[in-house]
């Protein structure tokens, strides 16, 4: 038997077999010309030159030829791909351009910052600069060993106060807090995130005054201060590492008869480390650098402190502040030392987010092509 013989159907349009009539709708849409590669930064060229003469023939400043420059960009990447290629193209290459302009423009305050205090505090640095510190020293020389010896201290002491709180936290809101009291600690740490450094500052003198008096300054204090500034951030990055976790990998071990602590301690919080300790990191790193809480309760001294429960100890932010704010007679040394000390501090910062990037990537759970 014959089988019945099947009948193409012509698409709308088409005059024959594909490639044999005129093109329909889509096949146009794919056909249709494009602006060449080099056509975006020949149009920025053309309006940045454009902007410079018309700046220099009317006296404007930079500022307004920068601005002149992006609008006519703008309008000609939109004008030019509209003839060329169709509306939809022309909108993406005209957002393109202003997203580009945007990032350009929270880049600027970056860039500035960092060549400032490279130009400014580059010429500090020195052997002298790290090993000495700031007793009996009146004008030139001296530098800021006592500082940073103070940071690490008083940054150590709030990251073992903090980090066991605030993980501990996330584990009971992950793992274990379903109700009334779950959601009042969920909004607490919400409002703790927002608190002003100031505030966490009052709140370590008022609790210490109690205990030792009024007047107190130590380097314990400024580390009770800044915990309380850390315990948030510490919670919310690890709340949202455990949250991560697939919930199979917790049934799989239920079902092989671990108990619940176990499960967290064995599986949980493995999977989730790289999170937690790049969390951890970056929460150092946020208040490394605050200065209002440490000015109201550690305080500032010339001499080295290693005794955190004892007297006023030096941090590298205070005596960035003072030796800018307070240089003395003569200034230039002390303004010198100022932009040394916000380096170092710079630097500090900078290789903490190292550090957690490459915890992060040493520890992530290696996944296969």
């Amino acid at each position: 038997m014959t089988p019945p013989t099947q009948t193409l159907k012509q698409r709308p349009g088409a005059d024959g077999p594909r490639g044999s009539g005129p093109l329909n709708t889509q096949d146009q849409a794919l056909h249709t010309r494009t602006l060449p590669r080099f056509a975006p930064l020949g149009l920025l060229a053309a309006a940045t030159a454009v902007s410079v003469g018309i700046s220099l023939a009317l006296g404007w400043n930079r500022a307004a030829m920068v601005v002149v420059a992006a609008i006519l960009y703008l309008v000609a990447i939109n004008l030019v791909s509209r003839s060329v290629e169709n509306g939809r193209r022309a909108t993406d290459r005209t957002v393109t351009g202003l997203v580009t302009i945007a990032f350009l423009i929270a880049l600027l305050p970056l860039t500035t910052l960092l060549y400032t205090v490279l130009s400014n505090g580059l010429g500090a640095l020195s052997g002298e600069f790290f090993s000495a510190s700031m007793r009996n020293i009146i004008g030139e020389g001296g530098g800021i060993y006592h500082a940073i010896w103070g940071t690490l201290i008083v940054t150590g002491l709030a990251t073992l106060m903090s980090v066991p709180i605030g993980v501990f936290t996330a584990i009971y809101l992950v793992e274990y807090g379903k109700g009334a009291l779950a959601r009042w600690i969920t909004f607490l740490v919400d409002v703790m995130t927002g608190i002003p450094s100031i505030v966490a500052g009052l709140f370590a003198y008022a609790l210490f005054v109690l205990f030792l008096g009024p007047g107190v300054r130590s380097g314990f204090g400024g580390a009770v201060a800044l915990s309380v500034l850390m315990v948030p951030v510490v919670v919310r990055a690890t709340e949202e590492m455990l949250k991560l976790v697939p919930n199979e990998l917790r049934e799989a071990s239920y079902a092989l008869g671990v108990p619940r602590w176990r499960t967290i301690v064995k599986v949980v919080l493995r999977t989730a480390s790289a999170g937690i300790a790049t969390g951890v990191t970056l929460a150092v790193a946020r208040v490394i650098g605050e200065t209002a809480p440490l000015l109201v309760i550690a305080g500032s001294t010339d001499s080295v402190n290693f005794n955190p429960f004892d007297g006023r100890m030096a941090t590298l932010p205070v005596f960035t502040f003072y030796a800018y704010s307070e240089p003395g007679v003569p200034a230039e040394f002390s303004v010198e030392r100022a932009w040394g000390a916000a380096l170092v501090l710079i630097l500090i910062v900078l290789v903490l987010n190292l550090i957690a990037r490459l915890i992060s990537r040493a520890y992530s759970p290696k996944t296969g092509r």
